[in-house]
């Protein structure tokens, strides 16, 4: 594994050198590499001449990028963690205020798997700290409890530098801030998006203004608007797919639904393919034997374990259905496969079903729900990714051609169609919105007790077939 360490520049010819040089000799976790990605924000003084001398002596671990023009620490950041390689990261100040000897206790818990990200506490003591400025400290406490009001976390000390995080989990987040509301905004989508956050005490050594501090009073002014905007933000996601999975996560009454619809002819030994964020395993896992929840997006699988940590049936595994090798470690094993909407998304759904057909002990289900009718496929489809949408009559016929017999065809969600018509196909809208799928799920205990009335076809139909 690497560590990427990520450092902003501005104007620090005085101490950049020095940090450097300690961030270099920083004791590390066993088996943990490190790179140095310095982002030079336009000094105006020999900083970055400085860096491309210690550079020279350590070849291929310091990086300099060079902004044209100075945009602020979170710009810098972002530039950074764009460019970071390594498994972890880490964000260093460029002054001598924070101490590297302390990595190890900051990546322990990320090196372990027990954390997605680790903040260092200057408020949490356990070593020395710099007795310096009253108010300075009062709005760093007034910050921190407005960023946990927002995040509903309770952190001691959210203005840290110390924030050290998966690489893959940040690079995943859209970062807006340019200046020092970096800290509020990836606070607050750190928790939006259920990671797993930790604490660790650091020691802190603070400079006086005129020793070069920078953060000032109209910052922390800024640092609690950022708070009150990503407070009502969802701008969880640099990928837009991904976002709108994010918004049906926002609908347990539906997903309970679906759950439901399908609990009857699920067993003991389950693998579920495409579990996603883990809406639907969250609702079927408790009282497993053992339960395999698969997905081919690292992120999603880390949200999942930290929405289901305290499970100990479950398992995660990245699993992609159109690869067999993937299903080598549940050949004949499992008494149930679970797949909700996933096979919409391969272009060769044989290979996928042959593949759930291979993870099957004899007598086993496979439970198939998939999107129906190419007559309603719109913007909502191609966005999410679909490539088509199926007849009872084609997906019938897929599942024999695997080797399954079908059981029964069940549909489901009759209510949704006339506004995925109208929304995905006429208005080619790319998603139904967070607020009219926050109403329809609040109205769901009606859906359920009508949706079989409806003469339309469903949105979605669901094969339990057997493994003979």
């Amino acid at each position: 594994m690497t560590l990427s360490v990520l450092m902003a520049l501005y104007n620090e010819e005085e101490f950049i050198g020095t940090i450097l040089e300690r961030v270099l000799n920083a004791p590390l976790p066993e088996g943990l590499d490190r790179e140095v990605i310095v982002v030079d924000d336009a000094s105006t003084d020999g900083s970055a001449q400085v860096v491309e001398e210690v550079a020279r002596r350590h070849p291929g671990v310091i990086r300099l990028i060079r902004h044209s023009h100075n945009r602020g620490k979170g710009a810098a950041i972002r530039t950074a963690i764009h460019e970071a390689r390594g498994e972890l990261s880490i964000i260093q100040d460029a002054d001598l205020e924070y101490d590297p000897r302390e990595y190890p206790k900051l990546l322990r818990l990320l090196v372990d798997g027990t954390a997605d990200a680790v903040f260092g506490s200057r408020f949490m003591m356990s070593g020395e700290r710099r007795v310096l400025y009253y108010w300075h400290s009062l709005a760093n406490h007034f910050l921190t409890t407005a960023c946990n009001i927002a995040a509903d976390l309770n952190l001691t000390d959210m203005e840290t530098c110390y924030k050290a995080f998966r690489t893959s989990l940040v690079q995943s987040i859209p970062i807006r801030s340019d200046r020092f509301g970096i800290e509020p905004e990836l606070t607050i989508k750190l928790a939006k998006r259920q990671a797993r956050i930790y604490e660790t005490p650091i020691s802190y050594h603070g400079r006086t203004y005129e020793e070069g501090k920078k953060i000032g009073f109209w910052d922390a002014v800024q640092a609690l608007a950022v708070i009150l905007r990503y407070w009502a933000s969802r701008d969880l996601y640099t990928d837009y797919g991904q976002s709108i999975l994010d918004e049906f996560a926002a609908t347990p009454k539906f997903n309970r639904w679906m759950a439901d619809t399908i609990r009857p002819f699920v067993g003991e030994r389950v693998l579920e393919i495409g579990a996603g964020m883990g809406n639907l395993t969250r609702q079927l896992v408790p009282g497993r034997t053992a339960y395999a929840a698969t997905d081919v997006d690292l992120e999603h699988l880390a949200r999942l374990r930290s929405r289901t940590q305290h499970r100990t049936n479950l398992t995660t595994h990245l699993c992609d259905a159109a690869r067999p090798g993937d299903f080598s470690p549940f050949a004949g094993q499992m008494d149930t496969v679970i797949c909700l909407n996933v096979l919409e998304h391969i272009p060769d759904d044989a290979l996928a079903l042959r593949n759930i057909h291979s993870a099957l002990m004899p007598g086993g289900r496979a439970i198939i729900l998939v999107p129906q009718d190419q007559k309603i496929f719109g913007k909502m489809d191609e966005v999410l990714g679909h490539c088509r949408r199926y007849s009872k009559q084609q997906l019938q016929s897929r599942i024999e051609e695997a080797g399954f017999h079908l059981e029964r065809m069940l549909d489901f969600n009759r209510i949704s169609r006339p506004g995925w018509y109208l929304s995905g196909k006429l208005l080619q809208r790319p998603t139904p919105g967070r607020r009219r799928l926050h109403l329809f799920d609040q109205l769901v205990w009606l859906w359920r007790r009508i949706d079989h009335r409806f003469p339309w076809p469903s949105v979605s139909i669901i094969a339990v077939c057997v493994k003979p």
